[in-house]
C-alpha cells in the first residue's frame, strides 16, 4: 500500500520537531511492508486550523489518488476538531484511502478501526443534533418574548425617493442614490 504521513508541531520555538513523529511513522510503514510516497509536515500550525498548509496539499494528493493511505502520529496530529476528522475520514473513505493513527490504534484498514470510526460519526450527528435543538431553543425564547428575529428592516424615505424618481431617474438609479437594493424600493413604493 502507498501511503502519504503526516506530522504536525504546534510551535518551533521549544524545541518541537515533528522528526520524532516520523521516526515512529517511518518504522510502522517498514514492519506493514507498505511504502511511503509523501511526508507532509506542518510546522508551528495549532490542530485547531481546519486549513493548514501541508494539509491542504495531504488532502489534495488524496483527491487525486497519490497515495491509498494516510497515516498520523495521533489523531491530535491530524486535527483537534471532530467534525473536522469525521468529515476528513469520510472523504477519505469516499476516495478509497484509508486512514491510521499509530499511537490511537485508529487503523480503518481494520474491521474494528472502521466500527469504531462508525461510532465517531455516529456521535458526531447526535452533537450536531443538539445543538440545532439548543438553536432552536434559543430563538423560539427570543420570540416568545418579543423580540424580532433577523436584521432591522430597512427604512426607506419615501419623500426622497419620490423626488429622485421625479427628477428623472429609474429605479435602479434611485436605489443606488439612496444605498438600498432595487427590491427594497420597489417594496417601499408598493
Amino acid at each position: 500500500m502507498r501511503v502519504a504521513l503526516y506530522a504536525r508541531v504546534s510551535t518551533t520555538d521549544k524545541g518541537q520537531n515533528p522528526e520524532m513523529q516520523l521516526r515512529e511513522l517511518r518504522e510502522y510503514v517498514r514492519n506493514r511492508g507498505w511504502e511511503t510516497v509523501s511526508e507532509f509536515c506542518d510546522h508551528g500550525v495549532s490542530g485547531s486550523k481546519e486549513s493548514r498548509p501541508q494539509l491542504n496539499r495531504l488532502l489534495a494528493g488524496a483527491r487525486v489518488r497519490k497515495f491509498d493511505g494516510v497515516l498520523v502520529w495521533k489523531l491530535d496530529r491530524f486535527g483537534r476538531s471532530l467534525k473536522h476528522l469525521v468529515n476528513s475520514l469520510a472523504e477519505f473513505e469516499s476516495l478509497g484511502i484509508t486512514f491510521v493513527s499509530l499511537r490511537d490504534g485508529f487503523d480503518l484498514t481494520t474491521p474494528s478501526g472502521r466500527a469504531m470510526f462508525g461510532m465517531i460519526a455516529v456521535m458526531t450527528e447526535f452533537e450536531r443534533s443538539l445543538i440545532r435543538e439548543r438553536v432552536r431553543a434559543g430563538l423560539a425564547h427570543i420570540k416568545a418574548n418579543g423580540k424580532r428575529l433577523g436584521r432591522a428592516p430597512t427604512v426607506v424615505d419615501l419623500g426622497a425617493a419620490h423626488k429622485l424618481r421625479a427628477e428623472g431617474l429609474g429605479l435602479r438609479g434611485t436605489a443606488k442614490q439612496m444605498g438600498i437594493s432595487v427590491n427594497t424600493l420597489r417594496k417601499a413604493l408598493g
